[in-house]
């Protein structure tokens, strides 16, 4: 008896959608992690930009994930001998 409850549908389905459910959550994690690094990007460029004369394409992000720990790595390249940006 107990080896035809292991093949029954509603076990199986049962499953599946506890698998589709663990999807849409890592994707909505991942979703919501992907904008927070963009507000945090778009925030620190606006402000180093409020003194210094940057090039947006210069911009560079990275974030590394190791041992439970992420590291976010924000590039700037600023010009030699980089422009103050002069109050107007």
């Amino acid at each position: 008896m107990m080896l035809f409850n292991l093949f029954t549908r509603s076990h199986t389905a049962a499953i599946a959608r506890e698998r589709l459910q663990l999807t849409i959550a890592h994707a909505r994690i991942e979703m919501d992690r992907s904008r927070l690094i963009d507000t945090l990007r778009d925030e620190v460029v606006a402000v180093i930009a409020k003194h210094v004369v940057i090039d947006l394409d210069k911009v560079q992000i990275r974030v590394a994930r190791r041992e439970g720990v992420q590291s976010l790595d924000l590039g700037i390249e600023l010009p030699a001998g980089f422009n103050r940006k002069t109050a107007a």
